[in-house]
């Protein structure tokens, strides 16, 4: 009995000082960093899919419109600098390894802008029934794209907040040091104009 008397002051000093530590925010930035990874993870995923879907909606397209070929060409062209970048595993706190992947998915939404309007030329192709899966199975994955952008942006924001301010900035510095700010999406200049397609 008398060894628990003697016990139970440090279980409680060490029980409040854990809670404490637990409290201040030590855990934030390895917390918030996963999130950004796993935000990260589900943007590539998403782009993966938008990369697979490419090929079958090309073929389709080509069988219909078959003298459209620079605007065919553009979107196979596109996918192809996208998915044959080697990814760096530093890409989240890397800028122009970020910077060059998100030029390369952004040449890929245009020439798709483009090649779907190139297909408001062809009523034959806007009812054809595997055009219309294909299109709709895009369009999902384009709001999967923005809304994994989205939800990536945020997670960035709340782990470079952290590592900015008080007390997440003195975790930075003691425990922390290997983290470094990480990288978020821009709106290309490029994409801030609509495609212009002729039909001369």
């Amino acid at each position: 009995m008398l060894a628990v008397r003697r016990l139970a002051p440090r279980l409680l000093i060490c029980s409040l000082f854990a809670s404490l530590l637990a409290a201040c925010g030590v855990n934030d930035i390895p917390t918030y960093d996963e999130a950004v990874k796993a935000g990260w993870a589900q943007v590539d995923n998403q782009y993966k899919r938008r990369a697979d879907l490419i090929p079958n909606l090309v073929e389709v397209v080509k069988g219909f419109a078959a003298q459209e070929q620079e605007t065919l060409t553009a979107v196979v062209e596109a996918r192809a600098k996208a998915t044959q970048m080697q990814i760096p595993s530093d890409i989240l706190s890397n800028p122009d390894a970020f910077r060059q992947f998100e030029a390369n998915q952004g040449a890929i939404t245009q020439a798709l802008s483009r090649l779907l309007l190139v297909v408001e030329r062809y009523p034959d192709l806007k009812s054809n029934q595997n055009f219309l899966s294909l299109q709709a199975q895009l369009e999902g994955t384009e709001n999967r794209i923005a809304v994994a952008r989205r939800d990536y942006i945020q997670a960035v924001q709340t782990y470079n907040t952290e590592l900015r301010t008080f007390p997440g900035r003195i975790w930075a510095v003691l425990l922390y040091s290997d983290m470094t700010l990480r990288e978020t999406f821009s709106q290309p200049e490029s994409l801030a104009a609509p495609p212009q397609v002729n039909f001369n």
